[in-house]
Formats: C-alpha cells, sequence, structure tokens
C-alpha cells in the first residue's frame, strides 16, 4: 500500500515519510536468521535501517503507522526510522481556547511528558476535569529534537514552529496575544511546544562506545582478531586490539569534548528567571522553561539573555545581537507597530513575521543590554518561538544534524574498497580451490580462506587516512586558522571559486568621512571636508546628521552602527539620554536630545549684561529633541526620525539611506538634476555614499499622533538636502591575496549587501575584474500591470546622456546564446556581469535556466540579503564549482555554512556555524587554506594509493606462499604491519604543503586517469617481481624443500640441534622455507620502494626529503634490512622465522630490488602519466564547455 507523504515541503530537510506496522511472522522470521547467522543479520539490519523495517515490518498509511521510515529528498538519499508515540489531550491544536479545562494531567503513553504544577487538591482537580472533557489521541514522532504531529486537517504529520503558525497580524499581536496565557492555557500548549530549552544532551560514554565499536569497521577487525587468534597469531591480533582500542578511545574523547563544548556553550545563560503577565494581568515569576509561545514577558531594566524568540508590543530595548549575526555592534529594537491604533485601515496591516519584523523581535540567545520605558509601563514582548523552534535553536539543530560531506574523494574510496574486497574474493575462491586439492584440514582451509579476505582489506586504512588531515589541521592551527570540521580540509583542495563578502572583509571594517556635498536651490554646492563648521550649526542638513542615528548610550559610551557613530562624531554635537526618573516626566516620547558644542554657536555683538544673559539663555536652549525613531531597514534600505527643536511648534522629519531610494521620496523640484551623474562619479570611485533628506511636518501631528503614526506617511514629499561621502579602504592584503587566487585559477565573486557602483568600484581597485574587462549590469525587474518579467542589459562603465537632464547607463544588447557561449562569444574582450539582489530574486524566480548561465561570468553581487548569499552558494555549486565563502560572520552564517569550505573571520559565536575560523582578520587566510586543503588531499591520495599495494602487495606473496601450503610468519605479518606500514604511513603524511598556489588543482577522485595508471602499474610491477623472485628461488641448485636440517649456507650440522627438538612445532604452518625468506625480504622492499614513489612533493607538497621523520624512518628501515640481509643474526632470524640462504642468493635479492625500485620510479614519473593527465584536462574542459552548452539550450 503506498502512502509517501512529503513532510517539511520546500524546506532544506525535506523529507520522504512512509508508514509501517509491526508484522509478527516477518519478525520471527529475522529472529530465526540473527540465530543462523551468529547475530550478523542483526549488526547488517542496523546498518540498514531501510532494510531492518521492510524486513521486519508490513507497510501501512501513515496515519496508522507505528514505524515511519523516512528519507531525504537531498542528494544524499539518508534514511532515519522514526517509532510514532500517542499522547493524550484535550484538543489537537495548541492554538485552542481550552480556557476552562486544565491539561496539567494530560498523559503521554500513561505517563506525563512534563511533570505537572502542584495544585491545592490536585487529585480533585484531576477527577473534575477528566469529567469535562474526552481526551484526544495525538500521534506524534520525534526527529533531530523537533515533534511532528499529525493533522487531520493536512492529513499530514505537521510541524508547530510557534505563534507564526496562525499567521497572525500585527495588530492581532497587540489585541490578541498582548494580555498574557492563564496557567491552564500554558500547561495545555506545553504539551505540543515542549520545555523551553536547546537541550544538548551529551550521550554516555557507554552509549558512544557501543555505537563506535558497532561500526563496520570495528566489526570486520573484531572478525579479524578471532581469525587470527584461532590461527594463533596472537601478536599481530594483540597489535590490531591495541591500535583499535587507541583509536576508539581517541574517537570517544573527541566526540565527548565536541559535545561538553556544544552543551556549555548552549546551556550558558539559557535557563533564566522571567516575569510573565498572566490573562488577569497579573505577574508572576516563571523559569523561562516553562515559556510558551503566546506567553507575554517582561523584559527587566537592567536587561537579560534572551530564552526565547519574541516580538515586543511595548517599550524599546537596546540588544547585542553577536551570537546570531556576529555584529557586535548594539541594536535598538523598537515594539511592533499596531497599524489599529492609529486609526488607519486594514491595508497596513501585515502578517507578523519574524525576518521582516526583526528590528521589533528580540531573538534568543542575545543580550538584552538595557530596557527603556515611558510613563511607569513595562516593557513587554509576546513569546514567539521557543526551544529548538527558535533562530539559536535551529543553528544548533545545523550543528548537531549537519549534513553529510559530499565529496568524490570518499566515495571513490568506497569503490576501491569494493574493489579489494573482489580481489580479496578471488583469493578466498583460490585458497579453497587449492586446499580442496592438497586435501588439507578443514578448519585449516576455513582460516586460510578467511585470512585472505583481512590481508587484502587493510585494517589500518581509516586511522592512516586520518593522519594526514590531523596534521593538516595541526598547520592551520599553528598559523590562526581554527577548524570544527576537519574533513572538509581536503574537499578545501578542490576549491576554484571563492566568495568574498565586502566590507569587513575586502575592505576595513569601519568607514571615514570623506566629505559632504550639499544642495541648495536644486544643485549642489561644491564638496566640503566636514560639517564641523559654525557656519553650518543650525542647517538642516548637520540637524539630520545629528538626528537620524541610532546611537545610544552604554555606561556613559556612545554605542551602535559604525557609520552612524562616524556621521555623528563628525558634527561634533553632544547626545544625552534621559535617566529613568526623567522619562516618567514623558508619555512615550524618545528621551534623548542632541545639541551642539557652545564653541560652534555664534556670537553676536552684545552691548549689555542683561543682553548676554539673555543670548546666553537662548543658545544653551538650542536643542533637538528625537521624538520618534524608525529604525534602518535593509528591506526599505532607509531610516528616519521624528524630531522637535526646542522652540518650536512643528515638528520635522529627517531621512537617510541610499540614494536612490531617498530620492525617489523626495519632491523631483528638490532632487538636483545632476543627481544621477554625481552620484555615479562618487560610487565609481569606491565611496559609499548616503543621501539626507528633510520636511517640516504639519502642526496637526502632536506628539501623541506621532507615535502611532504610519512610517509611508512621514517619509513622503521630503526635501533633499545633499549627500554624505563615506570611505571604506581596501585592506592591505587584498590586492595581492586576490592577484594570487587568479594566478592560480581560482575564480573570485564579491557578494555583499553595499550599493551596486561601489561594488564594481572596489571590485576594479582590488583587481577582481582587470581594468581592461567590461561589466555588464543585469537589471531584473518583475511582472507588472500584465507585462511579463524582464532583464535590462547595461554596461556599468558607459554614462550615456539624454537630453542633458537625466543620466543612465548606456543600455547593451545581449542574446542569450552570448551569455551561454561564454568566452567564446566574446574572444576580444573578457566581461562581467553584475546584479542586485531584486535583479537576483527576479531572475531566480522568473528565469531559472539563465541563473545557471549568468553565475558562471557573474563576478559582483550586490544588495544582497543573506538568505540570497546563500541561495548564490548553492547556485554556484549546481555548476560545479567548489565554493568558498570568506566572510567576517555579519550577516554570513547561512553561505559560511552551505559553502564547500567557509572561512569566517569573526571570533564571535557565529562562527561556530563556519568549519574554519581565522584569527587574522584579512583575507590572507584564504589562499593559506586551499593551499593546506591541496596538501591534505595529496597526502590522503598518496596514503590511500600506499595503503591499497601494502595490502596487494601482501595477498601476493601470502596467495603465491598458499600454492605451496605454506604463509608468512607471525612475526613477519607483526614486522611488516607495525614497523614498516604504521611507521612510514604516519611520517609520509607530515609533508607541509607548498609554498605557493600553482594554476592546477589535484584530482578530486581516486577514479581517475593517472591515478588507476599509477596504482595499477605498480601492482603489475610488484606482482612480476615476486612471482619471479619466488619461481627463480626453486631453480636454484641448492633448493630443495626446507627442514631443520636443511644446509643451505654451509653450517655446522651443531647450528641445527635446537631446531632439531621444534620440528613438529614448526611443521604445524611450514613457516621457514626459501620461498617464505625471498618473498619475505622482496615484499619489505617493495614496501619502501612504493612509499617513496607515492610520497609525491611539488607541485603542492614540500618535497619529501624536507620531511625529516619520514626519511629518517625509510633510511632505518632500509638499513635494517640490509643489515638482517647481509649481516644475518640467529636471534632476529628466529624472531622473525626467516631461513639462512647463501650468499649469493643475497645479492641476487639486493638485484631484484634494485631493479625493481628503478622501474617503479621510471614508471611513476613516466612522460605517459603527464599524457594522461593532460587528456583528462583536456576532457573535462569540454565537458564544461559541453554542460554550458547543455545549459544554454
Amino acid at each position: 500500500m503506498e502512502d509517501l507523504k512529503i513532510i517539511n515541503k520546500g524546506l532544506e530537510d525535506e523529507m520522504e515519510i512512509g508508514g509501517y506496522r509491526l508484522c509478527r511472522w516477518k519478525l520471527a522470521l529475522v529472529g530465526v536468521g540473527v540465530v543462523c547467522s551468529g547475530g550478523f543479520l542483526l549488526l547488517l539490519l542496523y546498518w540498514m535501517p531501510e532494510w531492518g523495517i521492510k524486513a521486519t515490518c508490513s507497510r501501512t498509511t501513515v496515519k496508522e503507522a507505528d514505524m515511519l521510515l523516512l528519507r531525504s529528498t537531498d542528494e544524499f538519499k539518508r534514511w532515519f526510522l522514526a517509532k510514532v508515540r500517542v499522547m493524550l489531550a484535550p484538543g489537537s491544536n495548541p492554538f485552542d481556547n481550552l480556557d476552562s479545562q486544565t491539561t496539567s494531567t494530560a498523559m503521554a503513553n500513561g505517563h506525563t511528558p512534563h511533570a505537572p504544577r502542584t495544585s491545592d487538591s490536585p487529585s480533585q482537580e484531576i477527577r473534575h476535569m477528566y469529567a469535562e472533557y474526552q481526551p484526544m489521541q495525538i500521534r506524534y514522532f520525534t526527529l533531530h529534537s523537533t515533534k511532528y504531529y499529525w493533522s487531520d486537517t493536512a492529513q499530514n504529520f505537521v510541524v508547530f514552529t510557534g505563534l507564526e503558525d496562525l499567521e497572525v497580524t500585527c495588530s492581532a499581536v497587540h489585541s490578541k496575544h498582548s494580555t498574557g496565557l492563564s496557567r491552564n492555557q500554558q500547561e495545555y500548549r506545553r504539551l505540543f511546544f515542549g520545555v523551553n530549552e536547546i537541550a544538548v544532551k551529551v550521550p554516555s560514554v557507554f552509549k558512544l562506545l557501543i555505537k563506535e565499536v558497532l561500526n563496520p569497521f570495528y566489526i570486520f577487525q573484531l572478525f579479524s582478531v578471532i581469525l587470527w587468534s584461532a590461527d594463533e597469531y596472537y601478536y599481530y591480533a594483540a597489535a590490531i586490539v591495541f591500535m583499535s582500542v587507541v583509536s576508539i578511545a581517541t574517537s570517544l574523547y573527541t566526540i565527548k569534548k565536541q559535545y561538553v563544548m556544544l552543551h556549555d556553550m548552549v546551556a550558558a545563560h539559557s535557563i533564566v528567571r522571567v516575569s510573565v503577565i498572566r490573562a488577569n494581568n497579573e505577574i508572576e515569576e516563571a523559569m523561562s522553561t516553562d515559556l510558551v509561545p503566546g506567553d507575554v514577558m517582561v523584559i527587566p531594566s537592567n536587561g537579560t539573555i534572551m530564552p526565547c524568540d519574541a516580538v515586543l508590543v511595548s517599550g524599546t530595548c537596546i540588544v547585542n545581537e553577536s551570537m546570531l549575526t556576529g555584529e557586535s555592534v548594539p541594536v535598538t529594537k523598537t515594539n511592533l507597530p499596531n497599524p489599529r491604533q492609529g486609526g488607519r485601515g486594514s491595508d497596513s496591516d501585515t502578517v507578523y513575521c519574524t525576518e521582516e519584523h526583526k528590528r521589533h523581535t528580540l531573538f534568543c540567545g542575545t543580550n538584552v543590554i538595557q530596557t527603556r520605558f515611558y510613563s511607569g509601563e513595562l516593557v513587554k514582548a509576546v513569546v514567539v518561538r521557543t526551544g529548538f523552534s527558535t533562530d539559536k535553536g535551529q543553528l544548533v539543530r545545523s550543528i548537531l544534524y549537519p549534513k553529510p560531506t559530499d565529496f568524490k574523494l570518499y566515495r571513490d574510496a568506497y569503490l576501491f574498497l569494493l574493489c579489494l574486497v573482489a580481489v580479496a574474493g578471488i583469493g578466498f575462491i583460490y585458497s579453497i580451490a587449492l586446499s580442496i586439492i592438497n586435501k588439507v584440514p578443514a578448519k585449516t582451509i576455513i582460516i586460510e580462506s578467511l585470512d585472505i579476505i583481512t590481508i587484502t582489506v587493510p585494517p589500518a586504512l581509516p586511522a592512516a587516512m586520518t593522519a594526514g588531515i590531523v596534521y593538516a589541521q595541526r598547520r592551520l592551527k599553528h598559523i590562526g586558522i581554527f577548524c570544527i570540521s576537519p574533513q572538509r580540509i581536503n574537499i578545501c583542495g578542490q576549491l576554484n571559486l571563492v566568495c568574498f563578502d565586502k566590507t569587513g572583509t575586502l575592505t576595513e571594517d569601519g568607514l571615514d568621512l570623506w566629505g559632504i556635498q550639499r544642495v541648495e536651490n536644486k544643485s549642489f554646492l561644491l564638496s566640503e571636508e566636514n560639517a564641523y563648521k559654525e557656519s553650518l550649526v543650525k542647517s538642516q542638513f548637520v540637524a539630520c546628521m545629528a538626528t537620524c542615528h541610532s546611537l545610544t548610550k552604554i555606561e556613559g559610551q556612545l554605542s551602535g552602527d559604525p557609520l552612524d557613530l562616524k556621521m555623528f562624531e563628525a558634527t561634533g554635537w553632544i547626545l544625552e539620554e534621559a535617566t529613568e526618573e526623567e522619562t516618567s516626566l514623558h508619555n512615550r516620547i524618545m528621551p534623548t536630545v542632541v545639541r551642539p558644542p557652545k564653541q560652534l554657536l555664534p556670537e553676536p555683538a552684545v552691548s549689555s549684561q542683561d543682553d548676554m544673559e539673555l543670548y546666553e539663555l537662548s543658545q544653551s536652549g538650542y536643542e533637538i529633541g528625537i521624538v520618534r525613531q524608525f529604525p534602518f531597514s535593509s528591506a526599505l534600505q532607509r531610516m528616519s526620525v521624528v524630531t522637535r527643536t526646542l522652540g518650536e511648534k512643528r515638528m520635522e522629519a529627517f531621512l537617510k539611506g541610499a540614494p536612490e531610494v531617498v530620492a525617489s521620496l523626495c519632491k523631483k523640484d528638490t532632487v538636483p538634476e545632476d543627481f544621477a551623474e554625481v552620484l555615479e562619479d562618487y560610487t565609481k570611485q569606491g565611496f559609499r555614499v548616503i543621501a539626507l533628506a528633510h520636511r517640516r511636518l504639519e502642526s496637526k501631528l502632536t506628539w501623541h499622533k506621532v507615535q502611532n503614526v504610519s512610517r509611508d506617511h512621514i517619509e513622503a514629499n521630503m526635501e533633499f538636502l545633499g549627500l554624505i561621502i563615506m570611505q571604506n579602504k581596501l585592506k592591505p592584503e587584498t590586492p595581492g591575496v586576490l592577484e594570487d587566487l587568479r594566478r592560480a585559477n581560482i575564480r573570485t565573486v564579491m557578494v555583499t549587501g553595499d550599493n551596486m557602483l561601489t561594488a564594481i568600484s572596489v571590485a576594479r581597485d582590488c583587481g577582481m575584474i582587470p581594468p581592461e574587462d567590461r561589466v555588464i549590469i543585469a537589471d531584473a525587474l518583475p511582472p507588472k500591470d500584465g507585462q511579463a518579467a524582464k532583464i535590462d542589459w547595461r554596461y556599468a562603465d558607459n554614462p550615456t546622456k539624454n537630453s542633458g537632464k537625466a543620466t543612465r547607463l548606456e543600455e547593451v544588447e545581449i542574446s542569450l546564446e552570448d551569455v551561454s557561449q561564454g568566452e567564446e562569444a566574446r574572444q576580444s574582450e573578457r566581461y562581467h556581469f553584475a546584479m542586485s539582489g531584486k535583479a537576483f530574486a527576479v531572475i531566480t524566480e522568473h528565469f531559472q535556466d539563465l541563473m545557471q548561465k549568468l553565475v558562471l561570468h557573474g563576478t559582483v553581487f550586490a544588495r544582497m540579503a543573506p538568505d540570497q548569499k546563500t541561495q548564490l552558494v548553492e547556485v554556484l555549486q549546481s555548476v560545479d564549482y567548489f565554493v568558498g565563502m570568506c566572510g567576517d560572520g555579519a550577516n554570513d552564517c547561512g553561505a559560511l555554512k552551505r559553502a564547500h569550505g567557509g572561512i569566517s573571520l569573526s571570533e564571535l559565536e557565529a562562527s561556530v556555524a563556519s568549519p574554519f575560523t581565522s584569527r587574522t582578520p584579512n583575507i590572507s587566510c584564504v589562499p593559506n587554506l586551499i593551499r593546506e586543503g591541496r596538501a591534505a588531499l595529496i597526502t590522503s591520495f598518496c596514503v590511500f594509493k600506499f595503503m591499497a599495494l601494502y595490502s596487494i602487495i601482501q595477498y601476493i606473496s601470502v596467495t603465491l606462499l598458499y600454492s605451496i601450503l605454506s604463509n608468512l610468519g607471525d612475526f613477519q605479518f607483526l614486522f611488516i604491519d607495525i614497523a614498516i606500514i604504521l611507521l612510514i604511513v604516519f611520517t609520509m603524511s607530515l609533508n607541509p604543503a607548498w609554498k605557493e598556489l600553482v594554476p592546477r588543482r589535484p584530482p578530486s577522485g581516486l577514479i581517475s586517469g593517472p591515478l588507476l595508471f599509477s596504482v595499477l602499474s605498480q601492482i603489475l610491477i610488484c606482482l612480476g617481481f615476486q612471482t619471479m623472485a619466488f619461481l627463480w628461488v626453486r631453480k636454484q641448485s641448492w633448493w630443495e624443500p626446507w627442514t631443520p636440517l636443511s644446509d643451505a649456507c654451509n653450517l655446522s650440522s651443531s647450528s641445527n640441534i635446537s631446531l632439531e627438538l621444534n620440528e613438529t612445532e614448526l611443521d604445524d604452518h611450514y613457516i621457514k622455507n626459501y620461498e617464505n625468506t625471498t618473498l619475505f625480504y622482496i615484499s619489505s622492499f617493495q614496501y619502501l620502494i612504493v612509499a617513496i614513489v607515492f610520497s609525491k612533493g611539488k607541485p603542492f607538497r614540500q618535497p619529501s626529503y624536507k620531511n625529516w621523520p619520514f626519511v629518517l624512518s625509510a633510511c632505518s628501515l632500509y638499513a635494517f634490512l640490509f643489515f638482517i640481509l647481509f649481516y644475518p643474526i640467529s636471534a632476529i632470524d628466529d624472531f622473525l622465522e626467516i631461513v639462512c640462504v647463501p650468499f649469493q642468493w643475497r645479492l641476487t635479492i639486493l638485484l631484484i630490488v634494485f631493479v625493481n625500485a628503478v622501474v617503479c620510479i621510471l614508471v611513476e614519473v613516466s612522460p605517459f602519466l603527464h599524457q594522461i593527465h593532460t587528456m583528462e584536462v583536456c576532457l573535462s574542459i569540454g565537458l564544461v564547455q559541453s554542460l554550458v552548452y547543455i545549459i544554454s539550450i
């Protein structure tokens, strides 16, 4: 019965969901299978949850299911299991009004889901209230810290996130949700929303241990150890057990430490005492864990850490949101406007949304520094979301349950392992067939045939692969780059495009005032250096600079947006805020006053003492009070204030914002005709330009009316005052780093919230766009008045004058073929596309096919919102770019998380969302990260190739020895695996990164021409030389089947007396023989040869001779092997179970090893490998061009 549902539709964690019910006969069959397989079937079903549920359950509808099987709809197609539970509750919707009923006794599966509130007579209350209603059965399941409830209306499982589920309007927040909840309502809602806590449960060591031990790799190791013990290879088995214990202990320590760190970060200040307003207007103290959406909490005047997301309904707060945004700048939060209060219609009444109304929303985890209230009114906020539904909760959830890292290397590694398993399968069959022909006992057949599987799949592979990443992480830490996702280091080696935020990343964080340009009589005056002049002190322009900001005083220090701070400081004025006692005298008036310093005020000639006193009185009274503030909105790109000058009857409005926006809100006859030309001139030079405007308000607008008037009413029919020109300097490191990336064929893209032309100018200044290249602005317009959406193409650098009045950019005709064919379309000139956030949104919605073509040449993306930055990263990834993202943490969190390699230049808590965090506050960390990533990636390839060769070389040795019913000895295995392999593999990973970035990238996967040719050719060489040595030794005149009495070295018979005593014991495995000794020497040298051959240096790593631990290890092992080859010591020979061979044969072994080494080196450095690589590069370029062509079609 197919009944697939989709949950979280359209979201990042969208999943398909299917229902199952336990089937007894299937369960019985599986039980029998588990017993027959010795528990292996149970392990298999644990590793493959989809098999487990299909094997034990039968299909049913999602509504009636006991078990749910979920599969993510993304590219990873991950499976999840969830058990459906039943909760008894008086209603199915948390927002039902059940005021007359209690819910503290509602039970889930026979027990209370949360501790019930104590009351005077709880048993009587329970009996009374259960008589009132018939409880409903609510089906739900929990996945990734989120509860999903069955909805009969939607016929699907849904998530209750909070108050936004009701789609409440702003006026409804005030009228219906600002009076508080009764205790019963709160209890009822808590049944659905749970405890308000972001609980990061730290798993017990035992639970982590079981999960780690049940990893397929460790199960395989356990199988290997049991097998080796049965074959009496005790020492090697003990060594593997020791390695596994160390590996598991290290892994447990790391995982536990990460959980504890995250728990401590989240738990800090997450539970606080709060004051809650009840429905009867009583205020009661409660724990923040008791809060539910709809509760009204009082924000204390001395501030607090917000335990939930809440919308302000009265008062003002100053908040530090660095935890979420990365910006440590205090933000002023004002109360949510009530459209109905000002007597306006419902047209202006919008649905409340945390994103759109974030200037009125206090977010969980942010720090409320101080509050302001008027006439004794409390600062109140309505709880909107709690627990994991909050913004902070979603951030923690993304850390707890990250998406798997999709990288070709890891996929290819699994394929390679499957190939090794296939090779092992051949050896397994060969071993059984050979043993049966030779009539070997059944026990020996089983042990030896299974043993060949454990030889082919190297047990030390995961530890070896991890070593290079650990060393790279250590090197990154040394240069000030911290990593919380080590697997991403390898991926950084593949980056071929890096997105950069502008302000604070490419340019300096702060802005400097370059100058001002005032407007009088509809024309610009000459630009002036500053506004700190006696002649301007009472001008509207300076008044706007002094009042139109969101600055506040915290502990006597001015604090706020850096731009506002620079602008206000340039006036030299003084800001004063009223105390709480003074505040109570006003009635909801913003108690902030600004006034100029006395030395700036003019000093007219005064004739008498009386006149002087009158003058001083009048001048001390020149101050402007800020009556109301409309905070800066990134969506509106402006902010405004309503002010009143002391002694004036009418109030005034001041506006500042993006020049284009401000000009559109001004009377046409006040905007200079050359406005666009002047603005473009400044923005092209890379200046940040802000426009100012002003108007006198109607006399009928009283102080009280101003508090309820709409923003649109104030911000209209303004008079244009002029421009403020701010300079944002490039960081000194920026041009050099971008040039390094350009030389390395790594594309660079700017993603900023700043003005388009300013961004293009900075892109040119820093070298992102070369001087000779053209910039085309894609300006997309949404559908309007029945007309379809369209795109206008304009050159950014070719302004044309239209009738001498308006200046606009020259339009250019570009066909879709031009866009898609890229370089081929314009061989003579290179070009770059630039677009704004608005254009990006229109193109994404209406021109989806065109978007992929545009990003292939898109270099500047301006006025981009945080979620658009994330979308851009996704689009770039969809056209096969490996995308890096570098930002200062401010609004870049989503993009930093989504990119293949996100690096934050901020050390604030927001950097927890980024895989990498740099202590160096400039982009020089980007090439360093890519260099280390490339070195780590090449190290991974080297180690994987070496480990593959190690297992194949040992497989060849054992297979050849099986043909004479022999094998390698326990201590031979031990010497090879511990002394040679582990020592070499952990030292060959120590090569540091090459000092500069080269134009070509390392291969992204193991399944590539050069790598496969390298591995296969080395396997054939090793196979050839081992087989030749094995056959050659048997052709020697002195060769005979070895016995303890054999005397190939012409030793005296007395030396064999001790061997005679152990003849029976030695014959058990027939380890000691000439073939074994020959293959032991040859294979031991082969391990070292391939290690040196595969340990590549330039152009991604430093040469191996600079890696002294590796050189020392290899030389020591060579010396030891040569020593025991030419100067046999009986104690060592007995320990390694090797036999004495004639000196002539030792020289022959040396010759074989030398020729083997020469052939291996010649093949590895042969031009044929480079030809394969060149062919592969050409093929990949052809594929990219084909992809572009296909996209264009």
